[in-house]
């Protein structure tokens, strides 16, 4: 995939190319990941060249980066899973479904395309960078003729409610528009529905390891 197209830095265009990524880019998107999840977050959950080796090399239509100004300054990053397995089984976790981020367990035939990660530099984010790459996996599942992508997304605004709330109750909370949660809110405007509230799907002090599991269906399918 390549693509141009202009995002906005307030009312100025601005020209972004969102493409393929190829072991040419691994140095840039390790530096994104620094510049986004900067310490205290561990450096050790940052990519590293092997991961982005089997991303290019498994299924490189769901490695995406955007550029602007010729440099690189986000990425998203998909595997393509089962539905029929995962619907079958109990809660999965983050870790489990990509691999630790290898994405070893990507499956060629599935029906799903599983977001592994999707990250933008904190000077970009205003940009609505995201938004397009996530627009641009959903047009990788119309490509390849799946049936819908599915991904967890972090809470990080249930702490500050968990003693009086419940992870569900919350959840509820945000998609009736009485709270906003930076994620959630997020891939709400990015299209994606709730599926349901997933316990221990990752650490995350902020979310207490719970996540929302959320999707968007090919229209077309």
């Amino acid at each position: 995939m390549r693509k141009q197209l202009y995002v906005f830095d307030g009312d100025t265009p601005v020209q972004a190319v969102i493409r393929t990524y190829s072991v040419a880019d691994f140095d840039a998107l390790i530096r994104v990941q620094q510049l986004s999840f900067p310490p205290p977050f561990p450096s050790e959950l940052w990519w590293t060249k092997e991961q982005l080796t089997e991303h290019v090399t498994r299924f490189p239509e769901g490695a995406l980066c955007v550029e602007v100004a010729g440099q690189v300054v986000g990425s998203i990053t998909g595997l393509r899973v089962s539905s029929e397995a995962m619907d079958a089984g109990a809660d999965h976790s983050w870790s489990a479904m990509t691999d630790d981020g290898f994405i070893r367990t990507h499956y060629p035939d599935g029906d799903t395309l599983y977001i592994v990660d999707v990250c933008i530099m904190p000077a970009y984010r205003k940009f609505g960078l995201g938004k397009w790459l996530m627009q641009s996996m959903y047009e990788v599942v119309v490509q390849l003729g799946l049936n819908r992508l599915l991904g967890g997304g972090r809470m990080p605004g249930y702490h500050r409610v968990a003693e009086t709330m419940s992870a569900d109750a919350y959840a509820a909370a945000v998609m009736a528009g009485k709270m906003k949660d930076p994620v959630v809110t997020f891939l709400l405007r990015c299209g994606r529905t709730p599926v349901r509230v997933v316990a221990n799907y990752l650490e995350d002090e902020e979310s207490l390891n719970h996540a929302l599991l959320m999707e968007w269906r090919n229209p077309f399918r």
